[in-house]
């Protein structure tokens, strides 16, 4: 998927190769923080300009937004030999008018759960940062000089 240098097993992901994995993915974690909680929700989301849309219900995910709108999104793939991992911070917005509902629906955006959820959401980003792990195993200490066998 990614290039390693000198077989690195951690590789700090450029913005450009963070969204690619963000476009290619539906699903991640929002983070919200009210009064000091924070709370993490599960949800699916589509890119649309290099910003995150999500769908959510009246409840308690739009009203923490709606209170703070400070984010932080998270989105990961896990396979047999490698990983990554997407962060990103923003500011929610929730979709008020007919205009930037009609520019969304086109993504595809659809519910895991049979449930009404008609409130759209924009994340705008004010940073992300991506990582991508080569799996292996743990290397063995080198022993050197002040060690019990060196």
């Amino acid at each position: 998927m990614f290039d390693h240098a000198d077989d690195e097993p951690i590789l700090v992901l450029s913005e450009d190769e963070s969204w690619r994995l963000l476009e290619n993915t539906q699903h991640g974690r929002l983070v919200t923080v009210v009064a000091g909680r924070a709370d993490i929700f599960p949800v699916n989301h589509a890119v649309q300009e290099r910003t995150l849309v999500l769908r959510t219900a009246p409840g308690t995910k739009l009203a923490e937004m709606a209170v703070n709108e400070e984010v932080l999104f998270e989105s990961d793939g896990i396979l047999s030999d490698q990983a990554w991992s997407v962060v990103l911070r923003g500011h929610a917005q929730r979709l008020e008018t007919e205009k930037d509902r009609e520019a969304v629906q086109s993504l595809g955006l659809r519910s895991w759960v049979p449930t009404l959820k008609e409130n759209y959401v924009r994340i705008t980003p004010t940073h992300i940062s991506g990582r991508h792990f080569r799996f292996g195993l743990q290397p063995e200490r080198e022993l050197g000089e002040g060690s019990e066998t060196g």
